[in-house]
């Protein structure tokens, strides 16, 4: 199967040349897309942020991790190879891996679930051009969620490239990217192939991709877009550790105990092909009306040998997504409405068995779930003078699901949630140019995902209610002369009912309400743009600096006898400041020199156990060579340059203090990059 994938983008042929968007443009000129809601970045209502071409070129070859890092307000951790989560604001609270209470699209596409889970590390990072990542609850165009939405774009204009690197731990990865225009079709095919040993034992990563997409470009005011996606992701999970364990020797698997096998004798770990295909189809009747329609499906085969069991599970998913717009523009006055629906249905067979040292014994448990979810939503966006900006908008929200356990008992039940208006409301004025305040109010409401009605104790949760909480935020946007953008933001939401993760004794997870959280903070951006130093020695250079402060804590939350009201919010740093330094030097060699700190992390409710503070540096070396119209780019990536001893992903909440997931020491990427 390998060498399918390998020889795929040899038997793919055709020529083109690749353009670069302006590395010169601030952010505050960019155009974000708000799904079909396009205004610029500085006159934008919402708490958005944009993940550029130059932050996603930090990235390894397996994961998104440092570009989303330098993104204040949010956090990507990584618990072992493969093994990702999306926190936008602490929302990870209920998330051990994976992404929750986080909306996921991919171009016009639904990427998670109708329960509101995501496979995102099924994403090759090489297949992303850009992401908009909107933090908070967005409600009205988005449904429910109270963490807030990623749209990740894939390429939008004509290239073909071809990537190979290797690196420390065995790492491999090879991909092909063609983009090009064939009359009315604009087709895009993307493959990758990644392996890696990784840094510790019972951690060796295989990840497959495919990707084609077709937009078609059938009358001048009617469009059809196609897309399939497979992916074939095999990880080890090789455990967290205790302190003293981690520090005996950090790339150790979960060990043994006297009552439970290690990580490496039950073969832990994680298998997941997933295909996912749609269509959707935008018309305008005319200058003002237009109708959008989205249909797509996806089947996922799962299989998790875990230390106390071995699950398969087998899921079928349906989402569609239908809005019709209506747009007016005067001569000082620009309204826009949009009303739609967007729903899905999540069709699960879950399967448990004894794990006979990585083989599938005899059966413990056999589940179904369906989980039906959906929202209409109606929007208006105002804009008057091009100063003052709103966007206004409203969602009804439904979920429910039924479930049947068919062995070794027989039931069955259904558990309907209540329905949810949730309004949101955004305004932006500009004060003058380069310059603009924002407010924000809006309500969240995020249900308990598949994973948390029937976690990995195997038990039907049916007391577990969804997460809710308004929250209100003011902005700045400040941009100086041609130069340098900063903007500022402060937020304070207020959720009942959070979700929390917790363990029993077998390390088998479940999860419960915990009360009340009060989340305030204030996030900061400083980017400027790439200045021409004329110099033949120092000829480029560009910087940013982000930064995320944060007060979360619980409130009116009992755990038993235990009160842990006014705690700091478990797995959430106060303090996170990341910064990203771009310069050329003698005109060729280009330089990427980032760092990541983070302060210490509460690990439990109680705020018993904490982590340590830690500064993660990476650095980036470019060196482009151009043959005729084939560009060549060398690289090397150095990570963890200053070879901390840190972990980028905790188990909170952990039975037995096994909260450790230790990060690689330094490694390194080398490659080439060739652009035709």
């Amino acid at each position: 199967m390998k060498k399918v994938y390998i020889l795929l983008p040899i038997i793919s042929t055709t020529f083109l040349s690749a353009q670069k968007r302006d590395s010169a443009q601030l952010i505050s000129e960019v155009q974000i897309d708000a799904y079909k809601k396009p205004t610029a970045f500085i006159s934008s209502t919402k708490s958005v942020s944009v993940v550029s071409q130059n932050l996603l070129n930090q990235n390894p070859p397996e994961r998104m991790l440092e570009s989303i890092n330098q993104i204040s307000g949010a956090r990507m951790e990584e618990r072992s190879p493969g093994s990702y989560r999306i926190s936008l604001r602490g929302s990870t609270l209920r998330s051990p891996f994976g992404v929750r209470n986080v909306k996921v699209y991919l171009d016009d596409f639904i990427l998670s679930d109708a329960s509101g889970n995501t496979y995102f590390n099924i994403i090759s990072p090489e297949l992303i051009n850009r992401m908009e990542i909107y933090k908070g609850p967005e409600s009205g165009d988005y449904g429910a969620v109270t963490g807030g939405t990623v749209l990740l774009k894939t390429s939008d204009s004509e290239k073909m490239s071809a990537n190979l690197a290797t690196g420390s731990y065995g790492t491999f990865n090879q991909s092909f990217n063609l983009s090009r225009q064939l009359g009315k079709h604009f087709v895009e095919i993307f493959q990758n192939y990644y392996q890696t040993d990784s840094y510790r034992e019972q951690s060796k990563v295989v990840r497959k991709q495919i990707f084609l997409k077709d937009h078609f470009q059938y009358a001048q005011n009617g469009s059809l877009k196609a897309m399939i996606l497979y992916a074939d992701l095999d990880y080890q999970t090789p455990g967290g550790l205790t302190l003293e364990q981690m520090q005996m020797n950090r790339k150790q698997a979960r060990p043994a105990t006297k009552t439970l096998p290690g990580a490496a004798d039950q073969d832990a770990g994680i298998r997941n092909k997933m295909i996912l295909a749609g269509l959707s189809n935008e018309y305008s009747f005319n200058r003002n009306f237009s109708h959008f329609i989205l249909v797509q499906g996806s089947y996922v085969d799962f299989e998790n040998p875990f230390i106390t069991n071995f699950e398969n599970r087998f899921e079928k998913n349906f989402a569609l997504r239908t809005h019709f717009n209506y747009e007016r523009n005067w001569e000082h006055i620009s309204l826009a409405y949009r009303f739609g629906f967007e729903g899905g249905i999540n069709d699960i067979i879950v399967k448990n068995y004894d794990n006979n040292r990585g083989i599938q014994g005899n059966p413990q448990n056999f589940d179904k779930i369906k989980n039906t979810s959906g929202f209409y939503f109606i929007s208006q966006k105002l804009n008057i003078d091009e100063k003052l900006f709103t966007d206004i908008s409203l969602s009804l929200n439904s979920n429910s699901y039924d479930w049947e356990r068919s062995f070794p008992d027989v039931g069955q039940g259904k558990v309907s949630f209540k329905n949810q208006w949730l309004p949101n409301f955004g305004l932006n004025y500009s004060l003058s140019k380069g310059v603009s305040v924002r407010a924000k109010v809006g309500k969240g409401n995020s249900a308990p995902t598949n994973e948390e009605i029937r976690a990995s104790d195997q038990q039907f949760n049916a007391d577990l209610k969804p997460e809710y909480g308004w929250n209100k935020e003011f902005g700045i946007r400040k941009q100086f002369g041609n130069a340098v953008f900063v903007e500022g933001s402060y937020f304070d939401f207020r959720m009942k009912d959070a979700i929390v993760r917790r363990q029993n004794d077998a390390g088998q997870e479940f999860f419960v309400n915990s009360g009340e959280t009060v989340q305030k903070g204030l996030e900061l951006l400083i980017e400027s743009k790439s200045f021409n130093l004329k110099n033949n020695i120092f000829s480029f250079f560009k910087f940013r600096m982000s930064g995320s402060f944060y007060r979360f804590t619980f409130e009116n939350y009992r755990q038993n006898d235990a009160d842990y009201s006014g705690n700091d919010l478990t797995g959430v740093p106060r303090t996170t400041v990341n910064s990203l330094l771009n310069f050329v030097l003698f005109k060729k060699l280009a330089v990427d020199y980032s760092h990541f700190y983070t302060s210490k992390i509460p690990l439990n409710d109680a705020n018993s156990v904490w982590s340590e503070p830690s500064l993660v540096g990476n650095i980036q070396f470019r060196f482009p060579f151009e043959f005729d119209r084939t560009r060549l780019n060398l690289f090397l990536q150095i990570q963890n340059l200053y070879n901390e001893d840190y972990v980028s992903g905790f188990d909170i909440n952990a039975f037995g203090n096994r909260y450790y997931n230790p990060a690689a020491k330094r490694n390194f990427v080398l490659g080439a990059k060739m652009d035709f």
